[in-house]
């Protein structure tokens, strides 16, 4: 079992910074990473990942060049590093852990992960 709690949304005009960070508890040894954030009428969508082991990561187009994830050193925590922000990056992010193994490939699913926060709010006024 994992528990993931999410921190650090909030309100930021466009073009500011937030930094979201998900503590895990549990199980966390060997469980990739991944943020993935949900807009009102939407689809909940990926946004980034990370291997367990914090040695590969992917970005969702919409993230690349403007968020990076990151993780502890301990393994039981990720961030990402939200910069440039949107309007259209206002959602409810959410923290999301699965067991994929030794892997290279980050998982985009969110039908493969196991275990998800609650979820914070970030919104990105214009």
């Amino acid at each position: 079992q994992v528990q993931l709690v999410e921190s650090g949304g909030g309100l930021v005009e466009a073009g500011g910074s937030l930094r979201l960070s998900c503590a895990a508890s549990g199980r966390t040894f060997s469980s990739s990473m991944g943020w993935f954030r949900q807009a009102p009428g939407k689809e909940r969508e990926f946004v980034a990942g990370i291997t367990w082991h914090g040695g590969y990561s992917y970005y969702a187009d919409s993230a690349k060049g403007r968020f990076t994830i990151s993780r502890g050193n301990a393994g039981n925590t990720v961030d990402l590093q939200m910069k440039q922000l949107k309007p259209e990056d206002t959602a409810v992010y959410y923290c999301a852990a699965g067991y994929f193994g030794d892997t290279e490939v980050v998982v985009t699913s969110l039908s493969k992960y196991d275990y998800w926060g609650q979820g914070t709010q970030v919104t990105v006024s214009s």
